[in-house]
């Protein structure tokens, strides 16, 4: 059984803040989803088990600025989990959506070669994600310093990551070096793909910060496989270039 619940989150003034304190409350355990908004200061909290005001405060932590309490109006609900399937697809749609889209306009610009097709899609994947990290820049490198290796350690990376992106998707879509281009996504991508590995491993509930701030993703096994995927095919193309 699930259940849902608001509450008020004083403190938040941005939506860095939004995407801080919603990373922090994903990485409970119990907490299913949790959606912060920055105009009056809510958040609507689906959990797997009813918490207390005090266990969502050290969710996002006891001595930070946000304070976390009981919205007046809560009408709390209970459902059913009964189809794992349907809020899967609910969940994934927009990644779903936009993964599509690309594949779509690669298969039609391929002509039927394979290579072609693997990079305008690998074109797409970039310039789309990138675009996406670009729309709240700030929120995006607060949720990917919750699992990255580098950006835990040295913050500015989150801030540089989408651009890293967006040139990517432009070296793919001129043709700019191939074998350069290719190496350094099997690099970047690569590297990215230990921390998502290791927050899966642990079972942490994160946020996925693969389309930004823009959208509350889990961190699963599809940010696994949309990371490997990546390199998988830079590899096929060094390979046959």
């Amino acid at each position: 059984m699930t259940m849902t619940h608001s509450y008020t989150v004083k403190g938040i003034t941005c939506e860095g803040c939004v995407a801080k304190v919603k990373s922090k409350l994903l990485m409970h355990p119990d907490i299913l989803s949790a959606d912060v908004k920055l105009e009056g200061q809510k958040a609507v909290i689906t959990m797997q088990k009813h918490l207390t005001v005090e266990e969502l405060q050290e969710a996002i932590g006891a001595d930070t600025k946000y304070r976390i309490s009981t919205d007046a109006s809560d009408h709390g609900h209970h459902t059913m989990k009964t189809d794992d399937a349907k809020n899967w697809l609910v969940t994934y749609k927009p990644l779903l959506l936009i993964a599509g889209f690309i594949a779509g306009v690669s298969i039609v610009t391929a002509n039927g070669s394979l290579h072609a097709g693997m990079n305008t899609f690998m074109a797409g994947f970039f310039l789309v994600f990138s675009f996406f990290k670009l729309l709240d820049l700030k929120g995006f490198a607060n949720s990917y310093a919750m699992y990255d290796l580098l950006a835990m350690k040295v913050p500015a990376y989150g801030f540089v990551y989408p651009f890293i992106e967006l040139a990517l998707g432009l070296a793919f879509l001129t043709g700019f070096n191939p074998v350069f281009t290719n190496w350094a996504t099997i690099i970047v991508m690569g590297f990215s793909s230990i921390g998502v590995i290791k927050s899966v491993l642990d079972k942490k509930k994160i946020k996925c910060a693969c389309l930004g701030a823009v959208f509350n993703l889990p961190m699963s096994t599809v940010t696994i496989i949309e990371d490997l995927l990546m390199v998988a095919m830079a590899i096929y193309m060094v390979i046959v270039h």
